[in-house]
């Protein structure tokens, strides 16, 4: 394993703001939809009016993060960013601002965190498996 990572400094740019990742992550279990039915799987969580949920969808299109298709008066939008692709920027950018840069020691800290014991068997494994998405 590379002791750090080079990953430009924008790379936390790249990492949409919450309530894009929000719709993003409703889009990538329903597979696609319109606003209704991503403010309805917002809905559990957050109370958004209609035109949050369209103007934070609308967004998404324009950055690409979306794509998006007429179906008579609506648009029908689905997911082009890839939840793995957003996990690895999400990882890289921890690396880079908490571990100087260092997968090492972002494994070091995971198998030293304050674990419960349930998790704490698990730290190795899991470690090992998600040191191969860096």
């Amino acid at each position: 394993m590379p002791a750090a990572l080079e990953v430009p400094n924008n790379v936390a740019r790249d990492i949409p703001p919450p309530l894009e990742l929000e719709c993003l992550k409703a889009l990538w279990t329903m597979g696609e939809g319109n606003v209704k039915d991503v403010r309805r799987a917002l809905a559990a969580n957050r109370n958004l009016a209609y035109t949050t949920v369209m103007t934070v969808l609308d967004r998404l299109a324009r950055k690409g993060g979306v794509a998006r298709r007429k179906v008579g008066r609506s648009f029908v939008y689905a997911p082009v960013l890839r939840r793995e692709n957003l996990r690895r920027l999400a990882i890289r950018d921890l690396v880079n601002r908490f571990f100087d840069g260092s997968e090492d020691a972002l494994v070091d800290y995971l198998r030293n965190g304050h674990f419960s014991p349930a998790v704490a068997e698990n730290v190795d494994d899991e470690v090992r498996l998600d040191a191969a998405l860096l």
